[in-house]
């Protein structure tokens, strides 16, 4: 199975600028494009819809938790039923700008806190199938959680990320960061390579965790992103998906 690497994009906000998506585009294979709560704003969604057109890039909707200030990267408690119509919104705006550029919404993507919470709360994973069922696109999360027990179980299609600028723990869960460290380019790209060839990955003490990889992440905020994203695209040749 050819394999994709995705990237969250359009997450600058008004004068603040986050990641150069200019320069990352035209290495990628899917954008998670923000939609405004955790990051991104009108303009910059639309210049990252363009971007993604321009380089025929598959763009995905990257939704939050409402929290614009901590870049959605902190837990909040929200029901089922709210936290549906926080996606819905969020979804709702970026559908707009893709339909102007003609550009078809490709995946789903919950972002930072939201994605661990779906991984953990029954109830969170419910409301990200609340909000999206009825659009029949795939819906990235990681393999054997929740994402895929209860995505797969509402009839959604689940797509297994595996982060390559992330690490993992003894348990094979991610250790998610405010801030991402800098990592060396080639040893980020044998990660990858291995993820996708033998389904391991080592976590920070050395412990080897099953992992399942048909979408690599990256993000637009880790240092020297650009070089990595080259690293990997050299390490997986030909197993990389076409955009």
């Amino acid at each position: 199975m050819a394999v994709d690497i995705n990237c969250d994009m359009g997450e600058s906000f008004g004068l603040y600028k986050l990641g150069d998506d200019d320069a990352i585009m035209p290495l990628i294979t899917e954008a998670n494009v923000a939609c405004g709560y955790h990051g991104s704003d009108p303009n910059h969604m639309a210049h990252a819809v363009a971007s993604a057109k321009k380089h025929g890039v598959k763009v995905g909707a990257h939704f939050s938790l409402p929290d614009l200030a901590g870049f959605g990267r902190r837990e909040m408690m929200v029901d089922r039923a709210e936290m549906a119509n926080i996606i819905l919104y969020q979804i709702g705006a970026l559908s707009e700008f893709l339909k102007v550029q003609g550009v078809k919404l490709s995946h789903l993507k919950p972002h930072g806190a939201l994605y661990g919470m779906a991984a953990r709360h029954e109830h969170i994973a419910h409301a990200i199938c609340d909000a999206s069922e009825h659009l029949g696109v795939p819906i990235f999360g990681l393999a054997g959680t929740l994402h895929e027990e209860i995505y797969t179980a509402r009839g959604m299609e689940f797509k297994a990320e595996f982060f390559a600028d992330l690490d993992y723990d003894d348990d094979g869960k991610l250790l998610i960061t405010r801030e991402h460290s800098a990592y060396d380019p080639n040893v980020v790209a044998e990660k990858s390579v291995r993820a996708v060839d033998d389904g391991i990955v080592v976590s920070a003490s050395g412990k080897q965790n099953v992992v399942r990889a048909e979408t690599i992440c990256v993000h637009s905020d880790t240092p020297n992103v650009v070089g990595i994203v080259s690293a990997m695209r050299a390490a997986l040749g030909d197993r990389l998906a076409t955009s």
